[in-house]
């Protein structure tokens, strides 16, 4: 991989976005991850002359949206309730994620079942199904990312939908942070090594790369007490020399985009992100 595409993800510099977008610029990175679940880049926020002039603005600066982001967590495919409501949100995203130049929609849509006999299964498949559809229709994919599930569970349902519409926002950082946050919620220990080897942080690459259209560079690690936290890129537990490599392997060539929720110094921070991630 001869130098990685990198992203930031504008809210989490914690300013106005046009401030952001020249913050992004002057770091040197060609791209913003763009989040549209609500606010002024939402899909009944922009009509289609504040979707081209938001797209003029970008180009002027030299930058370009890798992805656009809705749902972080407020959402659950796997449920009837509410499921025709965010069905039709789905589509108008992906809707927008087309009109706004990447056609690559990142989110969590719910903790998918392990085992194909539990109920919310045949849910989940119905609905990601007929996202799918749409998406193929408007030429746009709805990229769902890794974390409160391990990576076999949704290469299961990517699968199983048989859709290139559904595809993968990979988050090794995610998939070290949920097998302790679910561990808390269940009241179990939480045990490292078991976590490693079911959520296969680094390795889980193998499964999904194929699958794989967007990816966030964020870091975590987990105390000794089980409490999770996210750190600044490349003090955690991600293997990220390894991580690359094995994105390289499967032909990865897309976007790497800064995620930074936490910590006292967004911008410091993912300043800081983006040297490292140009040392890889």
């Amino acid at each position: 991989m001869p130098g990685l595409k990198i992203a930031v993800m504008v809210s989490n510099l914690k300013m106005d976005p046009y401030e952001g977008f020249r913050v992004v610029a002057e770091m040197g990175v060609p791209g913003v991850h763009l989040s549209v679940g609500s606010g002024p880049f939402a899909p009944d926020a922009l009509d289609a002359s504040g979707r081209k002039a938001l797209l003029d603005h970008l180009k002027g600066m030299d930058l370009e949206i890798s992805a656009v982001s809705a749902w972080g967590g407020n959402v659950d495919l796997c449920e009837r309730e509410g499921l025709a409501g965010h069905v039709e949100h789905a589509k108008a995203i992906l809707d927008l994620a087309v009109d706004l130049g990447c056609g690559i929609w990142q989110a969590h849509i719910g903790i998918m079942p392990h085992e194909t006999s539990h109920p919310r299964w045949d849910t989940l498949v119905e609905s990601a199904g007929e996202i799918a559809r749409h998406g193929e229709q408007v030429g746009a994919c709805l990229a769902i990312e890794t974390g409160p599930e391990p990576p076999r569970v949704v290469q299961r349902l990517i699968e199983t939908v048989g859709s290139e519409a559904i595809r993968v926002n990979y988050d090794p950082g995610n998939l070290i942070i949920w097998p302790a946050l679910l561990a808390a919620r269940e009241g179990r220990t939480y045990d490292k090594e078991a976590a490693m080897e079911a959520f296969e942080p680094t390795e889980g690459v193998k499964r999904l790369g194929p699958y794989t259209v967007h990816t966030h560079a964020k870091d975590a690690v987990v105390g000794e007490d089980g409490i999770r936290q996210e750190v600044p890129l490349g003090t955690g537990w991600v293997e990220w020399d390894r991580y690359v490599s094995l994105l390289d392997e499967q032909g990865y060539s897309g976007y790497v985009a800064i995620e930074r929720e936490t910590g006292e110094d967004p911008v410091g921070d993912i300043r800081r992100a983006v040297n490292f991630l140009k040392t890889l």
